[in-house]
């Protein structure tokens, strides 16, 4: 047995076999990353342009994060919320200031502190708002995707989503994104306590709103005492080239929900941040989680956040981004639709040309060294890293371009 070598179709089968059948995963077995880079158990090389869905902005197995985990991990991992720690308040004083609220409640998921936050919205509604008990409504967006548990299901507009899973969570009123008089309208209703809103829709492709749409947004939850809830998992930590893609338009949340690359892809680490007239509204008890907080994902998560400063990855996200949808423009495909995105959280929509799709393309753009991989059958998602650099830029470009010549 010792002689016995695992190929690829091997671990694919084993995950077939043993793993629910949840994902749809592009068919490359990836066994090492380093930087902008991934390897797969034949030792290709690759450019990973997805970044585990823009978790790991700082590139994979960043040396200060990875050295704050082994740190940490031999000395004190978790402790739960049934004690303090030397660590917690540490953190907490550090994203706290990082981004400039009162509190932070910390959790583990993106979908976690989704949920946390509707239950902090919902709270406040009954605490400070007035609003009659069990009658407090969320505003969410049509597109929207805030994770995958029951609740956050309830107010999704994607039948994979929610189709089978029923009964579903009341109190959600879905609206178009991008449109601020639907906004208003359902505004109007006294019962509305939060508008829970992604500042750009990744999951349903890298969908960018109007400028302007943010801020009259939240000047309308203003204007009628409703909490403006910004999901920044996906968008958050520099991601669009700036820290929050919130950022561009002068909003600040007043509940701002953080994951991903807030561990920069090391360990599960996700925030919610609010100042005390909202985050306070929950009491010892009413909220919690094992893990939420530990130390070992504070240290990690304040090393992620320290590399986005020191390695100025805000900038090099804004420049690189300009240069990658200028690039992508360029090309002369049947099969490129639209070229959408900010900073460097960008998509091409894909027309299908001879029967090929979006999967297809990304399956030749795999054999040519680069991994993205379709959301929603036709459209490419590309995140790289954040830590690369013009010259790798230039050269993953021009894997796109090739791979889109072979299609004509």
């Amino acid at each position: 047995m010792s002689d016995f070598k695992m190929t690829a179709e091997d671990y694919i089968k084993r995950e077939d076999k043993f793993g629910a059948h949840n994902y749809h995963p592009l068919p490359v077995v990836l066994d090492r990353g380093e930087g902008i880079f991934v390897w797969d158990t034949d030792g290709k090389k690759y450019y990973d342009f997805l970044s585990a869905y823009s978790a790991v902005n700082q590139g994979h197995c960043h040396p200060k994060i990875i050295e704050a985990l082994t740190a940490q991990a031999g000395k004190l991992t978790l402790t739960s919320r049934a004690f303090y720690s030397s660590v917690l308040g540490e953190f907490e004083e550090y994203i706290t200031r990082y981004f400039g609220y009162d509190k932070v409640l910390p959790m583990n998921t993106g979908a976690e502190a989704d949920e946390t936050a509707i239950k902090l919205c919902r709270k406040w509604a009954y605490e400070k708002k007035g609003v009659t008990e069990n009658k407090a409504k969320i505003i969410v967006c049509d597109g929207n995707f805030h994770g995958r548990t029951i609740t956050i299901i309830s107010m999704s507009t994607d039948p994979d989503s929610y189709t089978g899973f029923g009964p579903y969570t009341p109190g959600f009123e879905v609206v178009p994104y991008n449109d601020t008089d639907a906004l208003e309208t359902a505004l109007n209703d006294p019962h509305v306590a939060g508008f829970l809103v992604e500042p750009i829709q990744g999951e349903a492709g890298v969908y960018v709103p109007d400028d302007g749409y943010l801020k009259k947004a939240y000047d309308l939850c203003k204007a009628n005492n409703v909490l403006f809830i910004a999901d920044e998992v996906q968008t958050g930590i520099a991601r669009t080239g700036k820290m929050l893609a919130c950022d561009y338009e002068g909003v600040r949340p007043d509940i701002l929900i953080l994951g991903k690359a807030v561990s920069g892809g090391v360990f599960p680490v996700s925030a919610v941040l609010a100042d005390d007239d909202v985050m306070l509204c929950i009491k010892p008890g009413e909220h919690g989680s094992t893990y939420g907080g530990n130390p070992l994902g504070c240290k990690v998560a304040m090393a992620a956040l320290e590399v986005i400063k020191e390695e100025n990855l805000e900038d090099n996200a804004m420049h690189l981004g300009d240069i990658f949808r200028t690039e992508l423009k360029k090309i002369d495909s049947d099969m490129i639709e639209l070229v959408r995105g900010k900073g460097l959280l960008n998509a091409v929509v894909i027309k299908p040309k001879n029967g090929k799709t979006a999967w297809d393309v990304c399956m030749a753009m795999k054999e040519n060294g680069l991994i993205a991989k379709p959301t929603h059958g036709h459209i490419i998602r590309f995140a790289p890293p954040l830590v690369i650099n013009e010259t790798q830029l230039m050269e993953a470009i021009e894997i796109i371009k090739k791979t889109f010549a072979q299609f004509e």
